[in-house]
């Protein structure tokens, strides 16, 4: 999607942190609208935070000529920020969006909405449970729901990535992994290195948990068909939110699982499911 004319282009810039820069890029609002509101994105994880950034940069532009800003931030350790993934941490990165909301309050001033990606919708929902600047909405793509369900799959990519493997190791799998990791040892996965306090932290997630009562949530999931219904654990997360009273609304959109393809993948569903919803906001 091209901007309209007299539209800036993206800003990319350093942001100054106590632990380091943080890559950041900005899509300003267009001047011709009136400011709708911001978006703040928060990532997805390891590899999927690559596989998904064609979308992630597609959805920022049209939001942007929508009326919106929007702030994409490179967490500590991940893409061209500060700090090595091994070192990263969870509350280092709930830190990050706290400087990321910060800046948008001293240069936007417009209501603030996460927009989280997969295991960053969990990061979303936590840091909104306690943000000093308040949060306007959550927007999450195929959100995860449970940080261990989350943590087994990416241990078994290490698993797949040995295929010579020793006995115990085969015995053990991802309970090995665990053992190894609770026992204070960092492993490398796919080629990243992830630390015990990380990964205990991710373990500990919990959707049910997490998700804030008083933030009105758009919940995005991707379908490989139209009509499929949800996936009965997810359908479970769901309901118990709303039984709880979270404003909580679904989209289900067909296209293919972008976070996970091989080769880089568009959900033009996604995309303009997620626009429809933004398209009725109003300032």
């Amino acid at each position: 999607m091209s901007r309209a004319p007299g539209h800036p282009p993206a800003q990319p810039f350093f942001l100054r942190t106590a632990s380091g820069n943080r890559y950041c890029i900005y899509h300003a609002p267009d001047p011709a609208l009136p400011c709708k509101g911001v978006l703040l994105h928060v990532h997805a994880f390891g590899e999927e935070m690559n596989k998904v950034r064609r979308m992630t940069a597609l959805q920022a532009r049209m939001a942007s000529n929508m009326g919106f800003g929007v702030l994409q931030i490179d967490l500590f350790g991940c893409g061209d920020s500060a700090g090595e993934f091994g070192d990263a941490r969870w509350q280092i990165w709930k830190d990050d969006l706290a400087v990321a909301s910060a800046w948008l309050q001293e240069h936007v001033g417009a209501p603030i909405s996460l927009w989280g990606v997969r295991l960053g919708a969990l990061l979303a929902m936590d840091y909104a449970a306690s943000a000093q600047h308040a949060v306007d909405a959550l927007i999450l793509w195929q959100p995860v729901t449970s940080g261990e369900s989350f943590m087994t799959q990416f241990l078994r990519l290490r698993l797949a990535n040995r295929m010579l493997e020793v006995a115990s190791e085969k015995n053990n799998g991802t309970k090995g992994l665990r053992s190894a990791l609770q026992g204070g040892e960092s492993l490398e996965v796919a080629g990243y290195e992830i630390a015990p306090e990380l990964a205990a932290a991710i373990d500990a997630l919990d959707a049910l948990k997490l998700a804030p009562a008083a933030v009105p949530i758009q919940w995005f999931e991707v379908m490989p068909e139209a009509g499929r219904a949800l996936a009965p654990a997810r359908a479970r997360v769901f309901d118990t939110l709303t039984q709880r009273g979270c404003s909580l609304q679904m989209h289900i959109v067909a296209g293919p699982a972008f976070w996970s393809t091989q080769e880089t993948t568009v959900c033009p569903e996604l995309l303009a499911a997620t626009a429809g919803v933004l398209e009725k906001v109003q300032r």
